[in-house]
């Protein structure tokens, strides 16, 4: 019978693990377009939202009156779509794409989430129609781990952990390798 010692188990060339659950990835990219008025201007962002993510936008609307940008309460103001999977990857890529994969430390949330926007919506790679005209919009995206689900959950609902929450460092690390 042969009796292992602690260097014969490390000299094994294993691999290092990686432990799945660790996994930073995109929780969700949301991206709005505000108009700043309801009408028209307000249905044709909806539209350049609809064309990019191929799912029907959420109206948003204001939450106080402010007289000197001449908006209500309660008014329809801005337009607002949230996008998970693939496809959320595909149209960040995009939108990296137009900002040069550059972005400041500043974007960074504390909470490991980033945000940045852009000018103009033709720039993503949608044909320029000159009857809904030009919209910049904001991309927004949450940043997880597995297992982040048990602080939503309706059922024996959970706290994520400080050790498992996205901090800043690890957003901008994460960030830098989708970009190399």
């Amino acid at each position: 019978m042969r009796c292992f010692t602690q260097e014969d188990i490390m000299a094994t060339d294993a691999p290092e693990k990686v432990n799945p659950m660790r996994e930073v990835r995109i929780e969700k990219l949301v991206l709005n377009i505000c108009v700043g008025e309801s009408g028209d201007r307000l249905t044709r962002a909806a539209k350049v939202l609809e064309a990019l993510t191929g799912q029907s936008p959420v109206y948003s609307k204001a939450r106080f009156t402010v007289r000197s940008f001449g908006i209500r309460r309660n008014e329809k103001i801005a337009v607002h779509c949230t996008v998970r999977g693939p496809k959320a990857d595909e149209i960040l890529e995009k939108g990296l794409k137009v900002r040069e994969y550059e972005l400041r430390k500043d974007a960074f949330s504390s909470t490991g989430n980033f945000g940045f926007g852009i000018q103009e919506h033709i720039d993503l790679g949608i044909k320029y129609d000159p009857s809904i005209g030009i919209y910049g919009m904001d991309f927004y995206i949450v940043l997880g781990r597995p297992g982040y689900n048990v602080g939503y959950r309706k059922r024996k609902r959970g706290r994520v952990g400080a050790q498992h929450r996205v901090t800043k460092e690890e957003a901008m690390k994460w960030f830098q390798q989708k970009v190399s």
